[in-house]
């Protein structure tokens, strides 16, 4: 196969360009170039690259394009790809068939094709099958086609997708979803109640199956259940990017469970995020969250209650009082939902909107546990209740048999979280337990969880164990043939990005690609900055095990 050294040494170097729409455009152009100059190789390396930049980017509603030419040129030319890259082609092709669900600028007809395309490669009996089943069924839902969905649901439900497939341990979590949003509220509860074979297998767990089951337990009367579960759920959900569709069933929980002045501080805290969204359908449905608890607060007699929103771009910083701010995200839902409408040709989420936002309180409140793991900027509570007895961290908080890595420390022993103490081990599970996260410790006191992509390991390190180590291991391994591209990929990445910092270890027959975050703490650590550094290990270890994922 010939190469052209000039595209080769010119995709080398926009690969080392920083993150941004630069790199972006130089890659866009060396697809083109490749496509003219007929050199299908490089066209395909620019487009994997480009794909990949898009999701670190949270533009998977941009794959559509590129993957479909990168399918093209695999047709044309099936030897151009390797095993592991006709996989990953799969894998983003159905990536790019969610895109669908998520932002209105996805034709219909190109999501179609792409779809019925992935079907004809996989078959009826392949090992895909449930994919494409899970696919069509909610693609259906999105479009307010009920029977067919529930044709496709069946065909899905009690599945094991491929590889291809998504998450495994997220499959009950989005089974729950949709029968939820068909009213089914026991029967969503009955899938969460399924429990996981590998507890450590699913990183988003148990807060992405807790936060599924907060309205239907609502819904049947199980309130304190619920409470319990937002309550831990929120803990991580606040933070986490990725989190942000989660957020919308926090606001209506807090809505119909008569908690709103915590819904309140929930939308004040996270306000900011709506302005960079992970997509179009989790802005539409965060704004119709919070104008559904504006509303409600203003019938309370809150209305005059003002909440900050930031400047973003040329608008200014201003406080907006809660009828004005509803108001506001009443417009954007009205937006957002005519766009998808317009795209899907019905009315479905303009209706499915007016619904939510016709939504009252189901019952009175009840009080909510106390957040055991919180830190000192915590969304205050309501105060429903005083009761702290609701276990926040117990495996019978949830809809199933949850539990977080370790017990919460003992709020009569807790360190001051701004008090300077020596880093421990257990300092740093409590730094987890805050989080939500699942872990186990290890010989040697060492602190392994898995997130996403990725399994980070904790650990204290120098002569007297003053400095916090972390080191990430993705979970994908490339080949050792494939060393120099290694190498590049590392070099990369520490030319563009301060954390972690990243290497290849060759362990004869495959290479792990690992970084490291080391921090020294010789003059101690106050269990706040702990979780900060904690939190900032995981987000660039998992940004980190992304960027080895997407490489071809």
């Amino acid at each position: 196969m010939q190469r052209d050294p000039t595209l080769v040494s010119a995709l080398a170097d926009a690969r080392d360009l920083p993150d941004g729409p630069a790199r972006l455009l130089a890659l866009e152009r060396l697809a083109e170039r490749a496509d003219a100059s007929g050199d299908l190789r490089s066209a395909l390396d620019a487009r994997f690259a480009l794909i990949e930049a898009y999701l670190l980017h949270g533009e998977r509603w941009r794959l559509v394009e590129p993957v479909r030419r990168c399918r093209a040129a695999a047709d044309y030319r099936p030897e151009l790809l390797t095993e592991d890259e006709a996989a990953l082609l799969l894998r983003l092709q159905r990536y790019a068939v969610e895109a669908l669900l998520g932002t209105p600028r996805v034709g219909l007809d190109q999501t179609r094709s792409l779809l019925d395309d992935l079907a004809h490669r996989i078959g009826a009996d392949g090992p895909e099958a449930a994919t494409v089943a899970e696919l069509r069924c909610r693609i259906a839902d999105h479009l307010g086609d009920e029977p067919t969905a529930r044709h496709w649901y069946q065909r899905w439900a009690g599945t094991v997708g491929g590889p291809s497939g998504g998450c495994p341990g997220c499959a009950p979590a989005r089974r729950a979803e949709l029968l939820a949003g068909w009213g089914e509220w026991r029967a969503a509860l009955a899938e969460l109640r399924e429990p996981t074979d590998d507890p450590l297998g699913c990183t988003d767990q148990p807060e992405r199956a807790l936060v599924a089951g907060l309205l239907p337990a609502l819904r049947v009367g199980e309130a304190e259940r619920a409470a319990v579960a937002h309550v831990r759920a929120y803990r991580r959900h606040r933070r986490e990017r990725g989190a942000f569709p989660h957020l919308a069933a926090h606001l209506r929980f807090c809505a119909l469970g008569g908690h709103l002045e915590r819904g309140l501080s929930i939308l004040a805290e996270q306000l900011p995020r709506l302005d960079r969204p992970t997509d179009d359908l989790a802005a539409m449905e965060f704004a119709a969250a919070g104008a559904l608890v504006c509303a409600v607060a203003v019938e309370a007699g809150l209305g005059l209650r003002t909440v900050p929103r930031p400047a973003y771009g040329g608008r200014p910083a201003t406080h907006l009082d809660v009828a004005t701010l509803g108001a506001l995200l009443l417009a954007m839902v009205n937006e957002l939902a005519g766009s998808f409408d317009a795209r899907n040709g019905t009315g479905h989420h303009s209706g499915r909107m007016a619904a939510w936002l016709a939504e009252r309180p189901l019952a009175a409140p009840v009080p909510l546990p106390a957040d055991d793991g919180a830190g000192d900027d915590e969304p205050a509570d309501d105060g429903a209740g005083d009761d702290s007895s609701g276990d926040v961290g117990s495996g019978d908080g949830g809809f199933g048999d949850v539990g977080s890595g370790g017990a919460a420390r003992d709020s009569e022993t807790a360190t001051d979280e701004r008090e300077l103490v020596t880093l421990t081990v257990d300092l740093i599970t409590a730094a987890l337990d805050r989080r939500g996260d699942r872990y186990v410790v290890e010989e040697g006191d060492r602190v392994v969880g898995r997130w996403d992509g990725v399994v980070i390991q904790f650990r204290r390190a120098g002569e007297r164990g003053e400095v916090l180590h972390a080191r990430a291991m993705a979970t994908r391994r490339l080949p050792a043939t494939r060393r120099a591209e290694a190498y590049a990929f590392c070099n990369a990445w520490n030319h563009d990005r301060l954390l972690p910092k990243a290497y290849a270890h060759d362990l004869g027959g495959e290479l792990v690609l690992a970084g490291d975050v080391a921090t020294d703490l010789t003059h101690g650590v106050a269990p706040a900055q702990l979780t900060v550094l904690v939190d900032a290990a995981i987000t660039t270890g998992v940004a980190y095990a992304e960027a080895v994922t997407a490489l071809p």
